[in-house]
């Protein structure tokens, strides 16, 4: 099973990309907000991976964050909702929204997504309302650094220094969030600017 890619971003499309890495290109469906936070071609790119498998597909779908992936499977439980119906509410909520409107039972909110009538948001918000207080830490940006990094935190200086360096946002929230996996919470902001910069250059 495929969990991860790290390589380039190779091209795009409306709901896909091609991750080259070491080259092999990988087809990835994603989010119009992972997409965004992609960046442009030619741009290192980190994607936390769900590979999903039937009679008659398989195919790779890609998330920003972990915790992005983590909501994509919790929502892919409920009945009626498919990956495209997933995707399409990752795309027009980030996870914090998400988490906040099946804790609040807000159906309305779920229901901007494309392709989700009130009746299914209605289903979405009754069926993970229960487990949404327990899914707050679930958090994960799609290249919007205070998802990843809350503001005034060592992670969100360590993501201003890159962004500084001229890295752009998206690049330097994954950088120093892998730093972080690497050097564990409580780390010094030089050691992870140090590593973040490894990430980001590689």
């Amino acid at each position: 099973m495929i969990a991860k890619l790290t390589g380039i971003l190779d091209d795009t499309g409306p709901d896909w990309a091609v991750i080259d890495v070491g080259g092999v290109g990988y087809l990835v469906h994603a989010s119009a907000r992972t997409l965004v936070a992609l960046g442009n071609r030619g741009d290192p790119a980190v994607l936390h991976t769900e590979m999903q498998v039937s009679e008659s597909d398989m195919r790779l779908i890609g998330f920003t964050t972990s915790g992005e992936r983590a909501w994509f499977r919790i929502l892919m439980v409920v009945q009626g909702v498919g990956s495209k119906v997933a995707l399409a509410i990752l795309s027009a909520l980030t996870v914090d929204e998400l988490q906040r409107a099946c804790a609040s039972g807000d159906a309305a909110m779920i229901a901007r997504a494309n392709g989700v009538g009130p009746k299914l948001a209605s289903r979405i918000v009754n069926e993970l309302k229960d487990k949404a207080g327990g899914l707050a830490g679930l958090t994960g940006g799609a290249g919007i650094t205070a998802d990843v990094t809350p503001p005034g935190s060592i992670n969100s200086d360590a993501v201003s220094a890159l962004q500084n360096l001229g890295f752009k946002p998206a690049v330097a929230a994954t950088a120093v969030t892998r730093a972080i996996e690497d050097l564990g919470d409580g780390a010094a902001l030089g050691d992870i600017m140090r590593v973040a910069l490894k990430h980001a250059t590689a």
